[in-house]
């Protein structure tokens, strides 16, 4: 597939075809890794950094669970 870049505020951008996007797995907002290979972009999801927090609530348990902590005194109306 050819396409063209193009401007983007002060960047430049490529929009990626759905199909593509499917192909990855990646949608709106995904984290992606970008490098230079052989003077090639390359762009991969970046599977490290993906998680949402349905995923992070479901690691909870009561065991690891943090308990309430205390801190100072409000400071003037904070209360």
């Amino acid at each position: 597939m050819k396409t063209h870049v193009q401007k983007w505020g002060n960047s430049l951008a490529v929009r990626i075809p759905k199909s593509f996007a499917e192909g990855m797995g990646i949608g709106n907002n995904a984290p992606v890794e970008m490098s230079l290979e052989e003077g090639a972009l390359v762009i991969k999801p970046d599977r490290d950094r993906a998680w949402d927090l349905d995923t992070l609530l479901a690691e909870v348990t009561d065991e690891n669970i943090h308990s309430e902590w205390e801190t100072e005194e409000p400071a003037r109306e904070e209360s």
